[in-house]
């Protein structure tokens, strides 16, 4: 593959190129949100549900070093002592085992929720599908229904003021309110909307929806709930990675997977609440990137064993059971093989960084 190839690749993942927008479909990109629709004056941004799991597998990480400033823009402290909001709803049956008794969470995974919005579609019919983020006071979750799908980014406080005078080149706001939390709704089309909420807690959420008349999207909106922590960890489907199972779950990714010289698997804990593509892509990337580093190590030190066992590791992720998991869900696999290809054959691409989020 030649990088003109490459940058291809990445340009017919991107979901707001106006020659693409008719072929896509779900509310599954997620940190492409971050990136796409950060602030500018002359850019109308495109409803989520033109966005591909293909763009998000390839583009949020290619991306992903490029914006790593914007992202981290305003970010706020948060307080390490759990609190519960006098407003939040309170647990339900959701949150208890089948004998009736609570489910025990792990003191990581309660404060992950803790420090997010916690919102819930409280409608018979909705799930979750995608997960991704819940680091830095970011993050997404997208619930379907049928053929219907509702999307909530969420940003640091910090970041609020920039996107909402993006916003303003969309449509003039129109005041509403989510589980009495004020925002404002912008209209893209007669039947996409977006609904950006004003900064609680140090963050602000952004709802994003499309293909729904305004009465439907308005009778969703009326019961979006605000819940309390339990409530909302215990509406995750099973398959979600928290940070309690970060550990469980990264072993059966690397299972298979060579692993680089000092590769530190326990470091992973700091990758947040994802779906398991998210979370494959996630792990993946570390050790990609990793043997990479390695292989330019060997290069330049003329170490030519380490060389071999680089090239051979990054040559056997053809082989690699998450990535062929993966690969029809997105196009992450496909970027991955090909830049891992390229590496091993003595030819990194110049943007294998950014392709692979490597820091």
């Amino acid at each position: 593959m030649t990088e003109e190839h490459l940058e291809r690749m990445v340009r017919d993942a991107d979901p707001y190129r106006p020659d693409v927008i008719g072929h896509l479909d779900g509310a599954k990109q997620s940190l492409l949100e971050e990136i796409m629709s950060e602030p500018t004056l002359d850019r109308v941004v495109e409803p989520p549900q033109t966005r591909s799991r293909a763009g998000r597998g390839m583009v949020r990480r290619f991306a992903g070093a490029l914006t790593a400033a914007a992202v981290l823009i305003g970010v706020l402290a948060v307080s390490t002592v759990l609190r519960e909001h006098p407003d939040d709803r309170q647990a339900a049956p959701a949150g208890t085992a089948s004998a009736g008794t609570p489910v025990a969470y792990s003191p990581v995974a309660m404060k992950a929720a803790e420090e997010n919005p916690r919102l819930l579609i409280d409608q018979s019919g909705w799930k979750v599908t995608t997960v991704y983020g819940f680091t830095k006071q970011q993050g997404t979750i997208a619930f379907s229904n049928g053929g219907r799908q509702l999307e909530m980014n969420w940003y640091p406080a910090g970041q609020y003021n920039g996107y909402h005078a993006d916003r303003l080149n969309v449509s003039d706001p129109e005041s509403v309110q989510v589980d009495s939390w004020p925002g404002d709704l912008f209209r893209y089309s007669a039947n996409d909307f977006a609904v950006m909420l004003r900064p609680r807690d140090g963050v602000f959420v952004e709802l994003r929806a499309g293909g729904w008349t305004r009465d439907e999207f308005d009778r969703v909106l009326a019961d979006v709930v605000r819940v309390d922590v339990r409530t909302w960890l215990a509406a995750l489907p099973a398959e979600i990675v928290t940070p309690a199972r970060v550990d469980a779950e990264a072993a059966k990714v690397l299972a298979d997977v060579p692993l680089p010289p000092n590769f530190d698997a326990a470091a992973l804990n700091d990758v947040g609440t994802n779906d398991s593509y998210q979370f494959g892509a996630e792990v993946t990337s570390r050790v990609g990137c990793a043997w990479i580093a390695e292989w330019l190590r060997a290069k330049r030190a003329g170490d030519d064993a380490a060389l071999q066992r680089a090239g051979d590791a990054l040559r056997s992720s053809h082989k690699w059971r998450v990535l062929h998991q993966m690969k029809d869900e997105g196009g992450w696999s496909e970027v991955f093989w090909e830049i891992a290809d390229k590496v091993a054959a003595g030819h990194p691409p110049a943007g294998y960084a950014q392709g692979l989020g490597c820091d």
